[in-house]
């Protein structure tokens, strides 16, 4: 089977053919269904990974996904989940488990933008809190709804990792879209919070602040930005980051690389975090 072919429903996908239980036990990546998260699927299942799909939305970018999976030989399940929705948890986290087996790491990679850059001062209270209960409550409750039960888990796995990106503006201020970066804020202040509370089960905690990636959550200052990045105004590395920029990192962390870190943040952004004068 092929990309360009008809594939079944994603929610249909979950026991193909294919190799023994991941040696890495079971990643479950939240918004995997494309952009970054279809590129942290594939770079964890090619790590050793089964890999749990987890998105709002079930179409054909979400068949791919666990087709690209499939073909990296490991076990994959798509279940459609509104992270927003704390009541649905409880299924999604059963299924996975009865399925592929107990998680060992959950990547937090679901999120949205402000639906409209602009004023500050126009912001609504129903696009705030539409974009907070996505963005920071949803992925805050989902933490801890997986961390219950990593801490419960009799025979944990080895490693066991809670991965979350953030994003660069966690510190770096744009007016033009503040409920994102009071979301990506206060996301990294509860990093922080869990990689305390769960240092002492073994679990490691993690953030990623991507910087500008080229997505489609990005498209709309693709061309605003692009003469700032390649002049060096922006990023001093001169180019856009890729998904795969992201994916690599989270594997490093996901698999154990840093056996010795929890709760450091990671930019990962061509150095645009880097103050200048």
């Amino acid at each position: 089977m092929t990309l360009s072919e008809p594939l079944p429903r994603a929610s249909e996908t979950s026991q193909l053919p294919q190799t023994g239980a991941g040696e890495r036990g079971v990643a479950l990546v939240t918004g995997g269904r494309r952009g970054i998260g279809r590129a942290i699927c594939r770079e964890l299942a090619r790590s050793g990974f089964d890999i749990a799909v987890i998105d709002i939305i079930d179409d054909d970018s979400g068949r791919e996904t666990v087709e690209m999976v499939r073909q990296a030989g490991r076990k994959t399940l798509f279940r459609q989940c509104d992270i927003s929705d704390t009541g649905s948890y409880n299924a999604t986290l059963d299924r996975v488990e009865g399925e592929l087996g107990a998680i060992s790491c959950l990547v937090n990679n679901a999120g949205i933008q402000v639906p409209v850059r602009g004023d500050l001062l126009e912001v609504s209270e129903e696009m705030f809190d539409h974009l907070i209960n996505i963005n920071l409550r949803g992925t805050f409750f989902l933490t801890q709804a997986v961390a219950r039960r990593m801490v419960a888990q009799t025979t944990p796995a080895a490693e066991r990792s809670i991965i979350t990106i953030t994003s660069a503006n966690a510190g770096l201020v744009s007016p033009e879209k503040g409920p994102y970066c009071v979301s990506k804020a206060g996301l990294s202040m509860a990093s922080q919070q869990f990689a305390l509370r769960l240092a002492e089960e073994g679990i490691r905690v993690h953030e990623i602040r991507p910087g500008l990636i080229r997505t489609n959550m990005t498209v709309d200052v693709y061309d605003r930005y692009s003469p700032l990045v390649a002049a060096g105004d922006i990023c001093p590395m001169r180019r856009w980051g890729e998904p795969e920029d992201i994916a690599r990192g989270i594997a490093t962390l996901a698999t154990g690389a840093m056996p010795f870190s929890t709760g450091d943040i990671y930019n990962i952004g061509g150095g645009m975090q880097i103050h200048q004068l």
